[in-house]
């Protein structure tokens, strides 16, 4: 029998869940306000897994992608420990906002301190009793108010153990970048826990593909973890994903009204139309042109925008057509479940 699991001063018997509440700051009418951590401590040894949503409070894809985890038969068969957080930033979620109510962004305010900002002493809490109970973690985000990603996984794939687990995700992109200062990635390589963040969907929005592919791709690392028995599906292949080493946003060159040609997870060639900005009365007209060959993958969802706003995230690859025909075939998929791996694609040429 293996030992059990201490967190927050609680003791979890193997083969069995629990859940833990994280106290945080109350409201100023002192209402409580606390973190919610489900714990499923396994029967068997192995890795301690934390999966967690909501950093920004308006990013709700995440809550429901951990909903459908937490609920997954073959977590009785868990080895290792989950702990899954589905709203860090409860105070986001309630006020349907990014950020906190001291206006700071809390995946910008690690590693925090104990005596500092509201902000700063969410994440410490966070960070010191959760985070470093963990042995490794995925971080689930989505787009910003009106801006939609496709789904994609964000890391430093130039550490082995991390680049393993992305590829392992099941999603036709990767985007390699260095850690954001104050990220909770950032603040988790820093003692040793290798972090994934899935990027899909919109901010205050349910997208099914993104929760979908968010749920098979969370499987497929606890599974690549051996968390998890294989799959049991023939046929189904780890895929071999494209991955970018840069990326740009394609601002608005003047103020007014969108119209979009450019679509998400489509290939565009240097030069191309992606849309056009004119204002209200059709008087001046401006266009929006590729500045490189590349592929959407993220984009403004409302038509009205100003000067210097972004429009289109464009990420670069050696072979971004072969990108978009696997991504054609990714999002064409009829039958993502919580199984879902995305399907096999030929490696990219230089």
């Amino acid at each position: 029998m293996r030992d059990d699991f201490e967190i927050l001063g609680q003791r979890l018997r193997p083969g069995t869940r629990s859940e833990i509440e994280l106290p945080l700051p109350p409201l100023y009418t002192h209402t409580p306000l606390p973190l919610r951590l489900h714990v499923v401590h396994g029967r068997k040894p192995g890795p301690r897994l934390l999966v967690c949503a909501a950093v920004h409070g308006d990013e709700i894809n995440g809550v429901e992608i951990i909903r459908r985890l937490l609920d997954h038969r073959q977590l009785d068969r868990l080895r290792g420990t989950l702990i899954a957080a589905p709203v860090v930033n409860v105070y986001g979620l309630i006020s349907q906002d990014r950020y906190l109510p001291d206006r700071r962004d809390l995946n910008r305010s690690f590693p925090g301190s104990d005596h500092g900002s509201l902000a700063a002493r969410i994440a410490n809490s966070f960070l010191n009793e959760v985070v470093a109970r963990c042995s490794h973690g995925i971080d689930l985000h989505t787009g910003a108010v009106h801006r939609t990603n496709l789904p994609q996984i964000r890391a430093n794939l130039d550490d082995p153990e991390i680049d393993r687990l992305a590829r392992a995700f099941g999603v036709s992109v990767l985007l390699n970048g260095e850690l954001p200062e104050g990220s909770l990635r950032q603040a988790a390589a820093a003692i040793g826990v290798p972090i994934l963040l899935y990027e899909a969907g919109e901010a205050l929005r349910f997208d099914d593909l993104s929760v979908r592919v968010g749920i098979g791709g969370v499987l497929n690392v606890m599974r690549a973890l051996d968390m998890l028995p294989a799959s049991r599906r023939p046929g189904r292949a780890t895929p071999r994903p494209f991955v970018a080493r840069s990326s740009s946003w394609v601002r608005a060159p003047a103020s007014g009204i969108l119209r979009s040609y450019a679509t998400l997870g489509s290939h565009v060639t240097q030069g191309a139309l992606l849309g056009t900005v004119a204002d209200p009365f059709g008087d001046n007209e401006s266009e929006i042109r590729a500045p490189a060959d590349g592929v959407i993958i993220g984009r403004t969802q409302i038509p009205l925008v100003h000067e210097g706003e972004a429009l289109y995230h464009l990420a670069r690859f050696k072979a971004p057509e072969a990108v978009a025909n696997s991504l054609e075939i990714f999002q064409g998929e009829p039958s993502l479940g919580a199984d879902f791996q995305a399907p096999q694609i030929a490696e990219p040429t230089s």
